[in-house]
């Protein structure tokens, strides 16, 4: 997947760039593949999308926690309101 990159200029408000950096810093990845992600899966050039894998993560991370600590609710942890 090599191919040349092409800069786009986009305009969105204060709100959606906030909301672009935080999810693709949850995933751990730039902005830039972030976008290239959303828009590989709109056209469907993705079978396992990382948003599905995300999903099935979380779905397994919830059942992993709740053998730990036997609960539903997240153990407090220091330094956090």
């Amino acid at each position: 997947m090599g191919m040349a990159k092409t800069q786009l200029n986009v305009r969105v408000d204060e709100g959606t760039a906030r909301a672009a950096r935080e999810r693709a810093l949850a995933r751990g990845m730039s902005v830039n593949r972030y976008i290239e992600e959303l828009v590989r899966q709109d056209t469907g050039e993705v079978g396992h999308t990382f948003v599905d894998a995300a999903a099935d993560f979380m779905k397994q991370y919830e059942s992993v926690f709740a053998e730990e600590f036997g609960t539903e609710k997240e153990p407090p942890r220091e330094g956090r309101r």
